[in-house]
């Protein structure tokens, strides 16, 4: 009884997970959206160039997203950690490397987010702008573009170690093991062609191509593992 007690807990914590990243994520890629860069190739007019001194005139407007961005990466830590608990015994190796390959990524973009947010306008407003055009997000060869490359490359990685957890041949777990392989590929393939295409002055090219891929499959795989989960529960409520 206790085992099957804490079989239910597991699920529960993986379906409501599946439920807040998928939503979190939502709303994250909304505010994202409506953040247009001031600077690099996609600037629209008006750009903003080193050393980005007009980065106030758009404080708030381009840091909300990133505000959600942390909850998001909680979720989706948790979310990762509810996988590896329904891992059979021999697929949890992959399961494993998964939630390791989750950590690294959430640390190293949760320091980017935050960081973003809680130093550089403050030390604007204050006068203490030395070395912010490195620290920036409008510096396309800054730090905080880097870090999100990294991040979002883990991100993959970890989406591609959690998708043999799902092995049966049933359509459900067939369409969550491609949703989950995507990333790493789309990722990949949007590294090369940045890279023989503009070098190292990729800008945020490559960084907004890896973060949609995650983003959209972060989305579609919440949905699909919060029924995985939403299926479990049922069955074990009828044993």
């Amino acid at each position: 009884m206790e085992t099957e007690h804490k079989n239910i807990i597991n699920l529960k914590v993986g379906f409501y997970s599946s439920i807040i990243l998928t939503s979190l994520t939502i709303i994250t890629f909304g505010f994202a959206m409506i953040a247009i860069p001031p600077s690099g190739p996609n600037c629209p007019g008006n750009c903003m160039d080193y050393p980005f001194k007009e980065i106030l005139s758009y404080y708030p407007r381009d840091y909300y997203w990133m505000y959600f961005t942390v909850f998001q990466l909680f979720a989706y830590q948790v979310f990762i950690i509810s996988n590896h608990f329904i891992a059979s015994k021999e697929r949890r190796i992959f399961s494993t490397i998964s939630v390791a390959f989750a950590s690294i990524s959430a640390t190293v973009l949760l320091i980017a987010y935050f960081t973003q947010f809680a130093v550089v306008p403050i030390s604007v407003m204050e006068g203490e702008s030395e070395g912010i055009a490195l620290l920036t997000q409008y510096n396309g060869h800054g730090i905080f573009i880097v870090l999100e490359e990294l991040g979002y490359i883990l991100m993959s990685i970890a989406f591609l170690f959690l998708a043999p957890v799902f092995n049966q041949k049933n359509r459900l777990e067939k369409s969550i093991r491609l949703i989950l392989i995507l990333p790493f590929i789309l990722t990949v393939l949007s590294f090369i062609y940045y890279s023989l295409k503009f070098g190292l002055n990729r800008h945020y090219r490559f960084e907004v191509a890896t973060i949609t891929a995650n983003w959209l499959v972060t989305i579609i795989a919440g949905i699909l593992i919060g029924v995985f989960f939403k299926r479990l529960l049922k069955k074990n409520s009828l044993q």
